[in-house]
């Protein structure tokens, strides 16, 4: 039910709101990456919708709009200051530089403001060591959270009531997010676009920023709830039976019979429960599994169509395309990395 509630907080609003919340020394790439990858979003949809505006703006805030001097040196003047900013889907708090407890001197300032973010149910987003940020808030107590690694132990120490998650890159609880590293804010930014603005724009923006640095956002990702958390037992015997045939074609017809449920009764339990379709999910599954064969083994195209349930290569890499924006072959190369050479 987790992404069911995640796709209702992001799409209160026609326009997508994406703020950077800026503090001295904050790592630049923690915040500009993201927003970077949302305004790619907005542009891959403004072309597929043919729209005359951007469904997104990006901005920054911070104390005031007096430059802010950053890790690096680099030197930025915020759109707006703490009082003037304006509500936003997504909040991203950037890293920050070297010791993190320095983060402690801006924590009262900076609380009301995200406490706010949350209770209007927006997207709060901590990169990095800004989780120390929201930890001495208070907020991520009995909660799960995740940090730069260089610091997991400062962290447990300063905050023994936080589920820290050593083994995981990014936790999610309900609308609040931690990732630890700047490779992961990528990742979340991209499994939100696709909560927002669907799988082709997602898997646009994905191989815009190189596949080959992305990791799956379900398989970094510590969540309070999984999306198979939800309590309707009848979906739940859905998903497992969409799972079983991820190398097939389906029919919703078919799922429905076997589930005895009407077609109507199935589509709308399953969008309340998951957060999308059942013919959504079973090709988002299908896809999974493809992009895992082409990345993991050497199998000729040929046999990778015939074990997905294809006719034949051609039919494969059609719809492997239309998904994707890539041919299988093209994604291979791409998700197993660049090779580098060089010339005595």
């Amino acid at each position: 039910m987790i992404y069911a509630k995640l796709a209702k907080i992001l799409s209160k609003n026609a326009m997508i709101t994406v703020s950077a919340l800026l503090t001295p020394q904050s790592l630049a790439s923690s915040f500009t990456l993201p927003l970077e990858i949302w305004m790619a979003a907005g542009q891959v949809q403004q072309g597929l919708t043919r729209s005359s505006e951007l469904q997104v703006r990006t901005c920054t805030v911070g104390f005031d709009i007096q430059p802010i001097t950053l890790s690096g040196g680099i030197t930025i003047t915020p759109d707006y200051c703490l009082e003037t900013a304006p509500k936003s889907d997504i909040w991203i708090l950037p890293a920050q530089w070297r010791n993190p407890l320095k983060l402690k001197q801006y924590s009262q300032r900076l609380a009301p403001l995200i406490r706010r973010a949350l209770t209007d149910q927006s997207v709060v987003c901590s990169v990095g060591t800004a989780s120390f940020l929201l930890a001495d808030m208070g907020l991520l107590n009995a909660r799960p959270a995740t940090t730069h690694w260089a610091y997991l132990d400062l962290f447990q120490a300063n905050y023994p009531k936080v589920h820290l998650k050593r083994g995981h890159l990014i936790t999610q609880s309900q609308n609040l997010f931690c990732v630890g590293s700047v490779n992961s804010i990528a990742d979340l930014m991209v499994h939100l676009i696709e909560q927002k603005l669907g799988i082709r724009v997602a898997q646009a923006v994905e191989q815009q920023f190189s596949p080959e640095i992305r990791r799956k956002f379900e398989a970094a990702a510590y969540q309070d709830q999984s999306g198979t958390a939800h309590h309707d037992e009848l979906i739940l015997e859905a998903q497992i039976w969409l799972d079983a045939r991820s190398h097939q074609d389906i029919t919703v017809n078919q799922l429905a019979a076997d589930l005895r449920i009407s077609v109507r009764n199935l589509n709308r339990r399953f969008k309340l429960a998951t957060g999308t379709t059942p013919a959504g999910y079973h090709k988002r599954r299908r896809l999974e599994e493809a992009k895992s064969l082409l990345k993991n083994s050497n199998a000729p195209l040929g046999d990778l169509s015939w074990r997905l349930g294809f006719s034949d290569p051609a039919q494969f890499s059609r719809w492997f395309k239309g998904m994707c924006h890539l041919t299988p072959s093209r994604y291979r190369q791409a998700s197993r990395g660049k090779l580098f050479t060089h010339t005595l």
